[in-house]
This record gives structure tokens, C-alpha cells and sequence, in this order.
């Protein structure tokens, strides 16, 4: 693989290079200019990184629900369950009445 004059050879950044250069970004410690100095890389690399890094956390913390562990709950099942003990109570009651107005012994 041979380049051409005047271009330099790509470096690639493995995850947790990236990682540590966005967070250097992030606390300030760190200008783009330097970071992608400092990495051999240009500057447009290290600007990509930052938008990525940057979306990627801010859709993780989109799709997270603090305090929720485990899958997520079927809501449809919950709300069906509920259902059922209303009509169980709602039987009850009315086998009650039934009884009552029937004047029958629920037993006999």
C-alpha cells in the first residue's frame, strides 16, 4: 500500500483512544487542534469523533429510563391483569346480589 506524495498514512484510532480524546474534549482539557496533533490524525477526524461520541451519548440517555431494570415491562399484559381482577370483583358483587335477591343459602 504505497501513498502518495505528500499525504500522510491513516492512522486509525481504537474505541477507547476515541473515548479518552472525547472526554479530553469535554472537560476542556484538550482543543481539537491538539487532540488531533496529538494523535496524528487531522482535524476532521477529531471533529467526526466528537459529533459521534456526542450523538451516540445523547441517544443512550434518550432510550434510558432511570430506576427501570431488566426488559421492559409489557404494559398491554399489566393493564389486562387489572382488568380481570375488575371483573372478578364485579362477579363477586353481583353473585352477592343474585343470592340476596334470590334468597338462597350460596351453599344449598
Amino acid at each position: 500500500m504505497s501513498t502518495q506524495p505528500g499525504r500522510k498514512k491513516r492512522r486509525f484510532l481504537a474505541p477507547q483512544e476515541k473515548f479518552e480524546i472525547w472526554m479530553q474534549l469535554v472537560r476542556g482539557e484538550i482543543t481539537v487542534g491538539d487532540a488531533a496533533d496529538k494523535n496524528r490524525v487531522d482535524r476532521a477526524t477529531i471533529s467526526k469523533l466528537k459529533d459521534v461520541a456526542q450523538k451516540g451519548a445523547l441517544e443512550a440517555l434518550a432510550s434510558s429510563r432511570p430506576g427501570r431494570r431488566g426488559p421492559s415491562r409489557d404494559h398491554e399484559l399489566d393493564d389486562a391483569k387489572v382488568e380481570v381482577d375488575r371483573l372478578r370483583m364485579a362477579l363477586a358483587e353481583m353473585a352477592v346480589k343474585l343470592t340476596l335477591a334470590e334468597g338462597k343459602e350460596p351453599w344449598g
